[in-house]
């Protein structure tokens, strides 16, 4: 868990994003994305897509299982 918490931590500095920012782009609340940067919670299934599609990286690279 602790490996998405810290990919979506980067993918969201990288473009340059608040949490708030980073979240109504997926349509969850800044607090939703606080909890995964933290690594106590974890997006489902279709919010991983979306951040998948949205910045144009692999889920296998959000997941940790491959590197970028």
């Amino acid at each position: 868990m602790e490996i998405i918490s810290i990919r979506i931590k980067e993918i969201r500095l990288e473009n340059n994003l608040t949490q708030s920012q980073f979240g109504k782009l997926l349509n969850v609340s800044q607090d939703n994305v606080s909890l995964w940067e933290k690594g106590k919670s974890v997006p489902g299934a279709l919010q991983i897509k979306l951040i998948a599609k949205t910045f144009k990286v692999s889920a296998d690279y959000i997941l940790g299982l491959e590197d970028y």
